[in-house]
């Protein structure tokens, strides 16, 4: 088969077996053009929500699959790939940020999207690398523990001076390991372009960009902007979706070595195997988790996040 007659079996089988297909914008071109939504995390487990269709296949890592199913738990849930974890959502666990909070009582405990289910039930409230300023910014409590990304959280404090914002030593260790080097040479590569990084970076990196943002936030402003070079200083693939979005514009990945493997975990043929009822890994949570967890969830939709 070729990867159109595979798309299009797909696309025949998604809709024979009532599911809806997330992709998130790190997924490669060939499984966005089967999805029904692409996007960011959070965005896509609202969308999820929103559809009728009684099964949603999650074509990401596992703690997005989570996310579904706490905002649908009512739906069947697959992960494209049982192996798609990630790596900064699983490095801090439950007990860990208990005993934190024993020490450091008096302080709200702010937990970025990418974190397990598990580890959502004992914070306060969750936010989005888009809406972590806002959020954080109208806690009233001065005093925040800001888990796991401690780059996330740097440029959160850095935003947020008159807040006491603690950081754990943890992140997402693709974006972390773009250096300042990285970035001087991509600059000097590309005189003309601009350059849109996310906070997941080393502030050292963020700190010498002209946007700083969430993918989808990095996506919108290259595709409105008047300028027509852009450096992307995010997953590799994005420069790949906006090139294919922009023919008329040129876009530069910050690093080679910006490549999720996790993401990259899924193939199209692994999307396949799932319409077919024969491959991914269906997301079971309990109730109580799923309870529980859903509270700082809920936080951050009451806080406008």
């Amino acid at each position: 088969m070729t990867v159109r007659e595979v798309q299009d079996e797909i696309v025949r089988l998604k809709k024979k077996n009532d599911i809806c297909i997330l992709a998130h914008s790190y997924q490669s071109q060939d499984i966005v053009e089967v999805a029904d939504f692409v996007g960011d995390s959070y965005a896509l487990s609202k969308k999820a929500a929103s559809v009728d269709n009684k099964n949603v296949l999650m074509c990401g890592v596992r703690f997005m699959a989570e996310t579904v199913k706490m905002l649908s738990p009512e739906k069947r849930v697959i992960l494209s790939s049982p192996s798609a974890g990630c790596p900064m959502a699983e490095q801090m666990d439950k007990e860990l940020i208990i005993g934190v909070k024993e020490k450091f009582p008096d302080y709200t405990v702010v937990a970025y999207i990418n974190t397990t289910a598990e580890l959502k039930t004992v914070c306060d409230v969750c936010v989005t690398s888009s809406s972590a300023v806002k959020i954080v910014g109208e806690i009233e409590n001065k005093n925040i523990l800001f888990i796991p990304d401690c780059n996330l959280g740097a440029y959160v404090a850095e935003k947020l001076p008159q807040k006491n914002i603690k950081l754990l030593q943890g992140g997402c260790p693709v974006h972390a390991a773009v250096t300042e080097r990285d970035a001087l040479i991509a600059k000097k590569l590309h005189k003309n372009a601009e350059m849109l990084v996310h906070p997941e970076c080393m502030p050292s990196v963020v700190s010498m960009a002209d946007y700083v943002g969430s993918t989808s936030g990095i996506m919108e402003y290259a595709k409105n902007s008047d300028k027509k070079e852009f450096i992307i200083g995010t997953e590799n693939s994005i420069s790949e979706h906006l090139q294919f979005e922009c023919p008329d514009k040129k876009f530069y990945p910050l690093s080679q070595g910006l490549i999720c493997r996790n993401m990259k975990s899924t193939t199209l043929v692994d999307v396949l195997n799932c319409v077919c009822g024969t491959g991914g890994e269906e997301i079971l949570l309990d109730t109580e988790t799923i309870t529980k967890a859903r509270k700082c969830i809920d936080k951050m939709i009451e806080m406008g996040g």
